[in-house]
């Protein structure tokens, strides 16, 4: 455990933020899911808040109690592997066939799973460990670490494609509801792009962006979710007539 430090950068605790608002949101998608249990989409998008939340919390205990390789390794699996991957296979099920879902998640778990593998078994470089701040420097098989990009490219694609799909679609409409459904959609456009941003720099050793991008992008996603679910409440007066 390496965790002499003099002085702690305050913008390394925005992942405790990150991880409560992760938490929060993943249990409004999961009960929105119990009570529409068809809904396999929400299924995924808990799941895959929850698994936001995980990576974010991890980056947490490296900032408050001091950094390991094994914390480093669990971090760069948990939100440069798995983060995206989730949230991206809901999007696929909100949008395309389950029988076509099912398959594309058939042919890409075995390869996110592969990545995570090679990390773990990664050798790594010592000297490049910091004491608060995870940095995927440590892994020894670079072209492993890259690997990810693949992973992250993916779900950007499905997630920010799916949300653009989205937009493009009610567009063609002239309704409320359909405004407030292009506002929301721009909104997860956005949000889904801030951590993959964060993560290019991260990949430069500016690892704080990542954290700044994953926050801001975690409360563009959730307000463009609420714009996207959100009706308003009928005129009492209408309702009673």
């Amino acid at each position: 455990m390496y965790s002499s430090d003099p002085g702690v950068q305050p913008v390394l605790y925005v992942p405790i933020l990150t991880t409560l608002l992760s938490a929060a949101f993943g249990l409004v998608l999961l009960q929105r899911f119990r009570h529409k249990p068809s809904a396999t989409h929400l299924l995924w998008w808990g799941l895959g808040m929850w698994v936001y939340g995980t990576g974010t919390g991890l980056a947490a205990s490296i900032t408050v109690f001091g950094n390991s390789v094994v914390l480093t390794k669990a971090w760069f699996i948990v939100g440069a592997v798995l983060t995206g991957y989730p949230l991206a296979q809901g999007s696929l099920y909100l949008l395309m066939p389950r029988k076509l879902a099912d398959r594309v998640t058939m042919i890409t778990l075995p390869f996110v799973l592969a990545v995570s593998a090679l990390i773990i078994i990664s050798p790594v470089i010592p000297g490049s460990l910091e004491a608060h701040r995870p940095s995927g420097g440590i892994l020894a098989w670079n072209w492993a670490r890259l690997s990810t990009i693949l992973v992250n490219g993916y779900a950007t694609v499905c997630l920010a494609g799916g949300a653009i799909y989205s937009i493009l679609r009610w567009s063609k409409e002239n309704t409320d509801a359909a405004k407030r459904r292009v506002i929301g959609n721009s909104l997860i456009v956005l949000g889904s792009l801030l951590p993959g941003i964060g993560g290019g720099f991260a990949k430069l050793g500016i690892t704080e962006m990542l954290y700044i991008g994953e926050c801001l992008g975690l409360m563009l996603i959730w307000g463009g979710f609420t714009f996207n679910t959100w009706s308003p409440r009928p005129d009492s007066r209408l309702a009673a007539a």
